[in-house]
């Protein structure tokens, strides 16, 4: 017997903003039937579990013992600035100059999440 990843619970304050910010993130739409003021939203990522979003009532207290890594479709860099201008917060910059590394952001009610090199930042690396 073996269990299946339905979803990745995430507490907030405000799901169906925090829905919509991670909706931009990752190009997948928030739930159709989902509303603003709804206790629970949900993205539907295209592959594996959907991002679920609880209303809670404390705030982020502590460092995340678990985040999402985010692999992008263009470089690493520039997803970083695009999430940046979407409301994300940088928290550590572990990129190296050899172009290594992630870099640590949080999206805007703290929750901690990295964004790691793309195939193409590997692929120059490899050939430079």
């Amino acid at each position: 017997m073996v269990s299946v990843l339905q979803n990745v619970a995430i507490d907030c304050a405000d799901p169906y903003e925090l829905a919509r910010f991670w909706s931009e993130v990752t190009g997948c739409p928030v739930h159709p039937e989902d509303r603003p003021g709804d206790e629970e939203t949900r993205v539907m990522l295209r592959e594996g579990p959907i991002l679920h979003f609880n209303k809670v009532p404390e705030p982020k207290a502590v460092k995340n013992r678990l985040h999402l890594c985010l692999h992008p479709d263009s470089t690493r860099d520039a997803e970083v600035e695009r999430l940046l201008h979407r409301g994300a917060t940088l928290i550590a910059d572990l990129r190296e100059p050899d172009g290594t590394g992630w870099a640590v952001l949080a999206d805007p009610e703290g929750n901690e999440f990295c964004v790691l090199r793309s195939t193409a930042d590997r692929a120059a690396a490899a050939h430079p």
